[in-house]
């Protein structure tokens, strides 16, 4: 968790958890109680959350210090008696796909970690670059709202499981994130739509639904892969037929998240009929 996260928790009683988002003169700050003189909305935050800033818009600037009738109060902004503690800058905080444009392939970015991990799991490189491509776009301190670190954004679940013992390490995040695209591809048969499905939004996700959940956000992240996945394949003089199996395959599933829309309004919601009516051949 953020050092401004862990003031913020610290200071905030331990039951209640709570900050506040804080407006004055069009600026916006955050602090463990009211500011006088400010319009605040408490926010109800745990150890999990995503971070308060993401809620407040706040990417960068300076935790402060100051005694506020009887008891010590920590915010984000200057106020009489304040005392500076630390800067701190949250522009490196990612969220998977979002905000990424597929752009073009960037081929000479950790090119040893890649060919690696591409070889001993025997993972396509151009489907393992495409996938950190729209994860992090190879900010190897890249951090979700979700806690999903590194190159390949991997939970922390998911980094436990191969043993990775920094989490921020190029290598070890590719090669983790190789090993588990590769368990991934053997799960769902090679079907690359519904292991970047599983990738963005859990093998859980992908099994309720019966193909691509009908989240935005995934669907969109499985657009976004596909097409660069098609552009590095090009890249690296690998494309062949198989970008346009691909192709249709992303169609057919879109198509199917359309019809599931629809399927789940006429049944109420009944995901297992729904799944069973439009599951992915």
């Amino acid at each position: 968790m953020c050092v401004l996260c862990l003031a913020l928790i610290a200071a905030a009683s331990v039951d209640a958890r709570t900050v506040y988002r804080c407006k004055r003169d069009g600026t916006v700050s955050l602090s463990t109680a009211p500011e006088p003189g400010s319009r605040c909305q408490a926010i109800e935050i745990d150890d999990h959350s995503a971070m308060p800033f993401e809620r407040s818009g706040i990417r960068r600037g300076t935790l402060y210090r100051r005694q506020q009738g009887d008891r010590v109060v920590y915010g984000t902004r200057k106020l009489p008696g304040s005392v500076a503690i630390q800067k701190f800058d949250f522009t490196s905080r990612y969220t998977p796909g979002r905000r990424v444009k597929t752009g073009k392939p960037r081929l000479k970015v950790y090119q040893a970690a890649f060919r690696r991990a591409a070889k001993i799991t025997g993972t396509d490189e151009a489907w393992l670059r495409a996938i950190a491509h729209i994860e992090s776009a190879y900010q190897a301190n890249a951090v979700s709202p979700k806690g999903a670190k590194g190159v390949m954004q991997l939970m922390p679940a998911t980094a436990r499981h191969y043993r990775v013992s920094n989490v921020f390490d190029p290598a070890q995040s590719i090669n983790a994130g190789a090993r588990h695209l590769r368990m991934l591809r053997d799960m769902y048969a090679g079907n690359r739509v519904l292991v970047a499905a599983a990738y963005n939004a859990g093998s859980g996700a992908v099994k309720r639904y019966g193909g691509v959940p009908p989240y935005a956000e995934t669907q969109a992240y499985v657009r976004k892969v596909m097409q660069m996945y098609a552009r590095y394949r090009t890249a690296m003089g690998t494309a062949d037929s198989r970008g346009s199996k691909d192709a249709q395959s992303v169609a057919k599933t879109m198509a199917n998240s359309l019809d599931w829309r629809s399927c789940t309004r006429e049944h109420g919601q009944d995901h297992i009929q729904c799944a069973t009516a439009l599951r992915l051949q």
